[in-house]
């Protein structure tokens, strides 16, 4: 008999899929702004937040988080002066940025074998949510969300909802480029590049000189593998924003690809990227595309969702086959793994998987999160922690930079 979902299933996945059109708005918002830190932070952010298991705390602690980010952009599109808040009103921000740091530690921690579980207790796990729910329940307060009247339980409605703010979006980024700002843009607008160079960036410095090399030098076909939190999608992002790559490519596409599970869901994320109407298969409509565009550079992000599976692995091959058969179309994937898909030529030589960081480089990275260390010793424990992993040094280092780095240490002591 086929399982019936529960309704805690039901109620994470129609969160999950809210969380991919939200996330997609405040890209959009963000671009159309002039690249807002605040936003670009939380929907960062907002990616990587997850919940694999199905515990009751997890989804509440989602819905609550996707009802704040549908305020927080309904603010900003109600404004006469969306691209200006009160600084009141930006620290609110500002502190909810920092909540959703809490949630997506706490979440992570529910994993099975993840590392960030080791470092708390179960009773610290248990304070870690309980603090989640109350900055969330100060949040909505701030905001003023009433409670039970969020849409998460139906995503008919929430999809709805989010037609609605993305055509208020379209109206403010319309007049947006009829005024002061210029440099406005949204997926509307087909030769964009919507990923956003990461401020903190280090310990990949000869990998990237030998991705620009290669995009500089021929239509190439790359792909960054390595393992989870090594800096794919970093290093993806710095790269398309290389002086050298903007120079050779009038049209730089990022497309994160974590949400797609077939290579027709691939092409239907690349069809919103860059303007395509909805069809049951935009993939040969992206191909017309491509092929109509010179100097074009795609960035297929997080493919691996797709393709790991055996069932559906023949279909985005074919359709990576496909893109690079088109001569002035130059291709970069990201993926977790060490394996290429196959039917593509790749540039050689090969880039190899990423691997760890070099101890200065992460020694950099958490400085510029947090400076509340103060002797050596400490920073190589910490260190030792993340295993010089870019994502668990960050995350590490706002830990530190949040409750300090002996109460840190404390916990594996």
């Amino acid at each position: 008999m086929p399982h019936q979902p529960t309704v805690t299933e039901i109620r994470l996945n129609n969160t999950v899929a809210s969380f991919r059109l939200v996330t997609t708005i405040l890209n959009e918002l963000n671009n159309a702004l002039g690249d807002s830190s605040i936003l670009r932070v939380i929907s960062n952010t907002t990616l990587s937040l997850n919940a694999k298991k199905n515990k009751i705390e997890c989804v509440q602690l989602l819905e609550d988080t996707h009802a704040v980010l549908y305020t927080i952009i309904n603010l900003h599109l109600q404004s006469d002066m969306p691209e200006s808040f009160p600084p009141s009103m930006v620290d609110q921000i500002g502190k909810f940025t920092e909540t959703t740091h809490k949630i997506h530690t706490y979440l992570e921690a529910q994993q099975d074998g993840n590392r960030i579980r080791n470092l708390f207790r179960h009773n610290e796990l248990n304070m870690l949510l309980k603090d989640c729910h109350a900055d969330l329940q100060h949040a909505m307060e701030v905001f003023q969300i009433k409670t039970g009247t969020r849409a998460y339980m139906n995503l008919s409605v929430m999809q709805k909802t989010a037609d609605n703010i993305h055509e208020k979006l379209i109206e403010m980024i319309s007049s947006l480029s009829d005024g002061t700002n210029s440099d406005g843009v949204s997926s509307m607008y087909p030769a964009i590049n919507r990923s956003h160079r990461p401020k903190i960036f280090h310990g990949r410095e000869s990998e990237l000189d030998n991705i620009v090399k290669m995009l500089s030098q021929t239509i190439a076909r790359i792909a960054i593998l390595g393992a989870g939190g090594m800096g794919k999608t970093s290093l993806a992002r710095v790269a398309v924003h290389h002086a050298d790559t903007a120079a050779k490519y009038e049209h730089r596409l990022f497309v994160p690809c974590e949400s797609a599970t077939t290579s027709v869901e691939i092409a239907a994320l690349i069809g919103d990227h860059i303007g395509l109407k909805p069809e049951k298969n935009l993939t040969k409509p992206v191909l017309q595309y491509f092929a109509g565009h010179s100097s074009c550079l795609l960035i297929l992000d997080n493919m691996e969702t797709a393709w790991e599976p055996l069932h559906s692995r023949g279909g985005v091959e074919e359709l990576l086959s496909l893109l690079t058969d088109i001569p002035h179309l130059a291709l970069m994937i990201t993926m977790r793994g060490a394996e290429r898909p196959a039917k593509v030529r790749w540039t050689q030589p090969f880039l190899p998987p990423l691997q760890p960081l070099s101890d200065d480089a992460a020694k950099e990275i958490f400085f510029d999160i947090t400076d509340d260390i103060h002797e050596t010793k400490e920073l190589d424990q910490i260190l030792c922690l993340t295993h010089n992993m870019p994502l668990a040094v960050d995350l590490i280092a706002h830990l530190v930079d949040h409750e300090g780095c002996s109460s840190v240490l404390a916990r594996v002591g």
